[in-house]
């Protein structure tokens, strides 16, 4: 078969398959442009989901007519120069308008601030018309009809009208933040339109467009990020462990001012975030990169989603570290939306939400259900001979605790007199103890969490602050204590290892073995003794102790695949820490049982010096706090 050279339709054609996907590929390539232009003000029209009309309007600096007719031609651009590892714009390649040109009709108008008028030229399936004089604003309008009109076959896979609408608008979104000091404006055929005004290019402004995009709760549920490393800054702000979503989707990455999706970005969330987060929930994040263009590779994939750093490890590392240094110094919040779902409640007519069931971690009520005896919160982590960890608690049962021996859990719990005789401190014999008292209690509603007032159903602790109510899980709470006690315990020393009696050889490719062997002194600290055996394979002689029996060939290929794919060894972490969140599940105070005040005192003040405190190992709130102005709004005082 002979070769033969490709007509220059056919190429743009081929160069859309990869460049044009979608309608919403259009708007973010000419919504790109705009920007490179210096527009402050860009406009988005579309109709038939954008596979009907796509037209973009701007303010920025135009195209003079001689140049109109290179904007469609391939490969020419005048956002590079020389050198292609000095790439700061969004658009470079050159390809985006011929590319929309040969499977649709296009036509570009424009004008910049110093002619007198403007000028328009057309390209209809690939075939260009001449440069013609056209009425125009200072500026660019770019006007996309009919597309994939030339590439029918591509039509066929395109979704519903809503879908590709949905798709345009997150596509503009995800663009508008990181520009805030720009208007962006979208309106559709349904007459719906999103407008996003202009919030200044500084701190506050950011924020305040990253609030019209992701809602004004994210503000209030979020903290602020700021570190750098070596050459590479990270800005930007991320959700509390309590302010989740079901899905990524609203996780923003920017490299340089351009939105990527990059595996490497989405990997160290999911590991700053692992242990504070249920499994099934994905924090809310919006991170900004910046570094030098040459430590950072855009041209991957003519969509230019894809990035490649030089040192993926840096940049990893940066993520994962300030991520948990925020969330560390943050202290413990709860979020904003367990407030309002409280409010929503306790109104007449408010949801009423269905009990997950029954599992090892929140018993529910059964009145033949036998509380354990009560114990202090003096937890002492010692080495167990096996290697574990165990938690002993010292402490005695309290006086008046008599649920162990009997059948029937007494119903008059909460707020019953009998119940709650245990605060009473007793008559006071001088006025220096009154007041000494008063002080102590006057001290504990300046803390974050305040004094506490009541135990609830023998599972929630009430306390009170200067101007909210506090509702905890002591089981939720207590269980965070524990866990990252077990935590500081792990990460204080080596991780014990056990001598396995005959080495197991596993065999990998060549190349898995040798990332291994680079990783051993890494792997050694977490009681995992790895060294090369051959060209192909490794040799396990010592394995961590907390893990007991396990596969260990598939913990080895495991570790060299996550290795290969994001240069860690996480893999093995993540175990031991998962076999901790276990057992300080289950040597956690457990729901159901009765508390003296001092106990949930002292539960309280250990949850404001414990960082993550505000969530569970698995990602549930430990505590809601209700200010006393909602409480007011509930009796209709405000």
């Amino acid at each position: 078969m002979p070769i033969r050279q490709l007509s220059e339709t056919m190429i743009n054609q081929i160069a859309a398959g990869e460049v044009v996907e979608r309608p919403a590929s259009v708007v973010k390539e000419l919504v790109e442009n705009a920007l490179d232009a210096g527009a402050g003000r860009i406009e988005v029209a579309t109709a038939a989901g954008g596979l009907g009309l796509i037209r973009v309007v701007d303010d920025g600096s135009g195209m003079p007519e001689e140049e109109l007719a290179l904007a469609i031609s391939r490969h020419c651009t005048s956002k590079l120069e020389a050198d292609i590892h000095d790439i700061r714009s969004l658009g470079f390649r050159g390809e985006a308008l011929p590319s929309i040109g040969s499977v649709s009709r296009l036509t570009i108008r424009s004008r910049t601030k110093a002619a007198d008028s403007g000028a328009e030229i057309s390209v209809e399936g690939g075939r260009v018309a001449s440069v013609r004089p056209a009425p125009s604003n200072r500026g660019t309008t770019v006007e996309v009809r009919d597309l994939f009109f030339a590439t029918p076959a591509r039509l066929k896979f395109m979704k519903t009208e809503r879908a590709e609408a949905t798709a345009i608008a997150d596509t503009l979104k995800r663009i508008a933040i990181a520009f805030p000091a720009v208007r962006f404006t979208l309106s559709g055929t349904d007459r719906s339109t999103l407008e996003l005004s202009a919030t200044g290019g500084d701190t506050e402004g950011r924020l305040g467009r990253i609030a019209q995009v992701m809602g004004s709760d994210f503000p209030d549920n979020s903290i602020a990020i700021d570190a750098a490393r070596e050459s590479v800054r990270l800005e930007g702000h991320v959700s509390i462990p309590s302010y989740t979503r079901a899905n990524a989707l609203q996780q923003y990455a920017y490299v340089n001012g351009r939105p990527v999706r990059d595996k490497l970005i989405a990997s160290a969330i999911r590991g700053a975030y692992a242990d504070v987060l249920p499994r099934d929930r994905h924090a809310v994040t919006v991170l900004f990169l910046t570094l030098d263009p040459a430590y950072v590779d855009v041209n991957v994939h003519p969509a230019k989603a894809d990035v490649r750093f030089r040192d993926p490890g840096l940049v990893r590392g940066l993520i994962v570290g300030a991520i948990r240094q925020a969330l560390a110094n943050a202290g413990i919040r709860p979020a904003t939306t367990g407030t309002q779902a409280m409010m929503s409640a306790f109104r007449p007519g408010g949801p009423t939400y269905a009990h997950p069931g029954p599992s090892a971690n929140h018993r529910s009520y059964n009145p033949e259900f036998r509380a354990a005896p009560s114990a202090d919160f003096g937890g002492d982590f010692r080495t167990s001979p096996s290697g574990g960890y165990r938690s002993d608690f010292r402490g005695a049962p309290t006086a008046d605790y008599d649920v162990a021996h009997s059948p029937f859990r007494p119903l008059d719990t909460g707020f019953a007199e009998a119940v709650q005789a245990s605060f009473d401190a007793g008559p006071l014999h001088s006025a220096d103890a009154r007041a000494g008292q008063a002080e102590v209690v006057e001290a504990l509603l300046q803390t974050e969490l305040g004094a506490a007032r009541a135990q609830v159903h023998e599972n929630y602790i009430v306390a009170q602050t200067r101007d909210s109510l506090v509702i905890v899980d002591q089981h939720a709470a207590h269980e965070r204590l524990v866990y990252e006690a077990l935590k500081n315990a792990l990460n204080s020393r080596p991780i014990p290892s056990q001598m396995l009696l005959l080495p197991e050889i596993v065999d990998l490719p060549e190349e898995d073995a040798e990332r291994l062997a680079v990783h051993s002194e890494t792997l050694a600290c977490f009681g995992l003794g790895v060294e090369r055996f051959g060209p192909g394979a490794v040799a396990v002689r010592e394995t961590p102790a907390m893990l007991g029996e396990t596969d260990v060939a598939q913990l080895v290929r495991d570790l060299a695949d996550e290795i290969a794919d994001s240069d860690t060894a996480d893999t093995l972490k993540e175990r031991l820490h998962a076999i901790a969140a276990t057992m300080a599940c289950h040597g956690s105070v457990r729901s159901g049982r009765r508390l003296r005040p001092e106990e949930m005192n002292a539960l309280l003040r250990q949850m404001e010096a414990t960082p993550g405190s505000g969530t569970c190992n698995h990602g549930r709130p430990t505590y809601i706090e209700l200010k006393l102005a909602d409480i007011e709004k509930l009796f209709g005082r405000r």
